[in-house]
């Protein structure tokens, strides 16, 4: 954390400016939310760091090799992902108005151990966990103490490392001990160090809110994640596939663990949005993990929920200035429709959908959010090597109005091999009864 971060004084800027925004980026995973800046008339400079999909956004916003010569250009900063925390905090303390990324937040997120030494240090009720850096020792320790646990990398690691966990079934640890014992001279050559931590039968559930500076952004989001690639959580996990939401002013999940953060933000200078993944049963909301970011699909599922305008929403953030999202009452549900090779990389496969055309039967966009895509000749086409194409959103007063009206929404998309999860909101009358039954909702 850093004490002494300079506070921004400047001048606020009018509401009827038109504003200028630069995004800063490692693969272009902010382009939904500069979209919709663009949409509400205002300037894009996009900076996206990685050369291997540089025809993402191609043609929807002016796309720069170096962000540094327009830093004074801006007047509002974007970062739309972690890794960029020193940048964040210099930037802060000349003056410019960030959202996104500082140094205390990027280590929150990429180094577990950390994230949940802090969990732990400001009251919240953590599981325990174990630390390790070889692998014959937590054989051993599993031997010892047998049970489930959860074994996950740890230390300073990449989003696509954290998909690396595996969760015992066997109430003894035999299956984690036969994966531990079949597979510790490959993993040991990728991970340094590893975490087990106690596993609990529960209800997975996150907890997220915008943060100005100062204090959180009410109402805060409630979401419940679809990881895995196939319905019925089958396969490898992927970024996401999903994600059901609903906004709360008075939510007992943010009390117990995120709220819990807040002076820590304020001392680290943080601007922008922060959502920790919980485990909840009738004993407590047990904090798992940080995402010190925008959230992938989360961004784009909260802009179909969010009635304030996306551009006065992030100037109010960025200055610091206290108010409240005006949301949608009910549920809102977000589906990713992939193309190949998603969720892994392979060029000689995503080359083959590259270009494609992405064709709407009716020329309805609503619920439309644009992943790994460019604009040209007048069409929607897939870009970059990854298939994370669309996030195709929907919102209403049941979760089944919500899931009728994107799954309708993703029927009018014409798009060769497209896939996605059919699935998305189904756990919600079992969960919603098992939290309603723990006092979590009201």
């Amino acid at each position: 954390m850093n004490g002494n971060q300079k506070t921004n004084h400047a001048v606020e800027i009018p509401s009827s400016a038109k504003l200028k925004f630069l995004f800063i980026s490692w693969e272009g995973l902010g382009g939904d939310l500069a979209k919709q800046i663009l949409n509400d008339g205002h300037e894009i400079k996009f900076y996206i760091k990685t050369s291997e999909d540089d025809d993402i956004l191609d043609g929807i916003v002016e796309k720069v090799p170096e962000w540094e010569p327009h830093a004074d250009w801006a007047d509002i900063i974007v970062i739309d992902d972690t890794g960029f925390g020193k940048i964040a905090d210099n930037l802060r303390r000349s003056g410019k108005k960030v959202i996104g990324c500082s140094e205390y937040t990027d280590r929150l997120e990429e180094d577990r151990e950390f994230g949940q030494s802090e969990m732990k240090r400001v009251g919240m009720s953590t599981l325990p966990s174990w630390n390790f850096t070889e692998f014959d020792e937590a054989i051993a320790f599993i031997e010892k103490n047998p049970g489930r646990y959860v074994f996950k990398p740890s230390g300073s690691i990449t989003s696509k490392q954290k998909g690396v966990l595996f969760i015992a079934e066997e109430e003894s640890g035999s299956d984690l001990l036969e994966v531990l014992e079949h597979n510790k001279k490959g993993w040991a050559r990728k991970f340094k160090k590893f975490q087990l931590q106690k596993h609990i039968n529960g209800v997975e559930v996150a907890t997220g809110a915008f943060f100005n500076g100062k204090d959180f952004i009410y109402p805060v989001n409630i979401n419940f994640e679809h990881k895995k690639l196939f319905p019925g959580d089958i396969g490898p996990s992927t970024i996401e596939m999903g994600t059901l939401m609903y906004w709360s002013e008075n939510s007992s999940i943010f009390v117990s663990t995120l709220e819990k953060m807040k002076q820590p933000l304020v001392e680290a200078g943080y601007v922008g949005y922060i959502d920790i993944n919980c485990i909840a049963n009738n004993n407590a909301v047990y904090p798992l993990e940080f995402t010190s970011r925008f959230g992938y699909p989360t961004i784009s599922i909260q802009l179909e929920g969010i009635l304030t305008k996306t551009t006065e929403w992030l100037v109010k953030l960025a200055e610091g200035q206290s108010f409240e999202l005006k949301t949608r009452r009910g549920f809102q549900i977000g589906v990713v429709v992939a193309t190949p090779p998603f969720p892994f990389r392979d060029r000689a496969e995503a080359d083959i959908y590259r270009d494609l055309s992405i064709v709407f039967k009716k020329p309805n966009f609503d619920g439309i959010h644009f992943g790994y895509v460019k604009f040209i000749e007048e069409d929607y086409r897939i870009a970059g090597g990854s298939g994370y194409t669309l996030v195709v959103t929907g919102s209403g007063t049941t979760v089944d109005d919500a899931r009728r009206i994107v799954y309708n929404r993703i029927d009018n998309i014409i798009l060769q091999n497209k896939f996605y999860r059919t699935d998305i909101g189904t756990r919600w009358s079992n969960d919603s009864d098992k939290l309603r039954t723990w006092g979590y909702l009201q």
